[in-house]
């Protein structure tokens, strides 16, 4: 999939949300960082696990699934805000799977790409280069 120019890139894991856009030419991306938003990731049942539940048997995950739903959050009002016509999303494995739980229509219309892939503490060239590669 080409990255099209202006697209918003949402780099994630369970901790650390990383936003940029697009500037480069299709099927070449240069990213250019953005202000990293402030989430509110309080809402501990907001995640599909529970606190008390065999599947979740530490704080940690659901701490992570916390942040990860603030993100969707943070996404769909953007996405019905109108910021941005197309998005990719980086995310690790299990920080993806839990997103996707909480994409809102207008968010999903949006989305142009998605990677399983955790590059959040990666340098701006390497998730250029995975996107070239996607």
């Amino acid at each position: 999939m080409l990255l099209p120019v202006g697209a918003t890139v949402a780099v994630l894991d369970g901790e650390k949300l990383r936003i940029f856009r697009n500037t480069g030419k299709m099927g070449a991306p240069k990213l250019v960082a953005l202000e990293e938003p402030e989430l509110k990731s309080d809402n501990k049942s907001s995640g599909s696990r529970h606190a008390s539940s065999a599947a979740n048997p530490d704080d940690s995950r659901l701490e992570e699934d916390s942040f990860v739903v603030a993100v969707a959050g943070w996404l769909n009002a953007q996405a019905l805000g109108g910021t941005f016509e197309a998005l990719a999303v980086v995310a690790a494995p299990k920080s993806l799977g839990e997103l996707r739980k909480h994409y809102h229509k207008a968010l999903e219309a949006k989305l142009v790409v998605e990677l399983a892939r955790d590059l959040t503490s990666h340098s701006i060239s390497d998730i250029e280069a995975a996107l070239a590669k996607a």
